[in-house]
């Protein structure tokens, strides 16, 4: 798939519902310990971890869970999961600190500011109702230069996703969450990128740095 279209994502009134509006806290109550995409695209998230955030730094794993693909091989100081289920996060071996929250309650971030040197929002993003708010938090708790690293693939639970999300294409979904990066007004180097492995679950990524 080749990024070098000049779409323009245009949303409705009702863009962020989702066919189940119940509190999010009863849906995400049962922890589910299972990968969401498979391990090829596993594969791909954790080279572009990999490539992108640098050893010895503050990493923010959004929208967190009891997996963050990191690489096993590199050190970083200290790894923060935000996310729903405490008993996934806490099973997380990567996470060095983690935190309940729910963003689609309170987007603000409960993190000082400038004080992440990454963020990652891995096969998640389609679950914000206001994903640009969250991201403008994002870009105020990063450092400058920072990278925010966004992943997605065709999995997702149909319930909880929002209505943008189901009725576009995995190309035009990359640039649905460039213009919430555009609307945040706090990251520039935006890059969309194909990154599926040859077989199975397929991998997209939008990757951008914080001004």
């Amino acid at each position: 798939m080749e990024f070098n279209k000049t779409i323009k994502i245009e949303l409705t009134e009702d863009a962020f519902r989702r066919m189940d509006e119940t509190p999010d806290d009863q849906f995400y109550r049962i922890p589910r310990f299972t990968s969401h995409i498979d391990q090829g695209a596993i594969d791909a998230v954790t080279k572009l971890y990999r490539q992108y955030f640098l050893p010895n730094s503050h990493i923010l794993d959004l929208m967190s869970s009891w997996l963050s693909h990191l690489p096993e091989d590199i050190h970083y100081n200290h790894v923060v999961g935000l996310g729903m289920n405490e008993r996934e996060m806490a099973r997380n071996k990567q996470l060095d600190d983690w935190v309940v929250h729910d963003l689609n309650i309170n987007p603000r971030l409960p993190f000082i500011e400038n004080s992440f040197d990454a963020a990652a929002i891995c096969v998640s993003i389609d679950y914000l109702i206001d994903p640009v708010t969250v991201l403008k938090d994002v870009g105020r708790i990063l450092k400058q230069g920072a990278p925010i690293i966004i992943t997605y693939s065709n999995r997702y639970f149909e319930s909880k996703a929002t209505a943008a999300w189901l009725y576009l294409s995995d190309e035009q979904r990359a640039y649905l969450i460039r213009s919430f990066l555009v609307k945040a007004e706090c990251f520039d180097d935006i890059a969309l990128m194909d990154c599926s492995p040859k077989y199975g679950d397929p991998l997209y990524a939008v990757i951008a740095k914080a001004i």
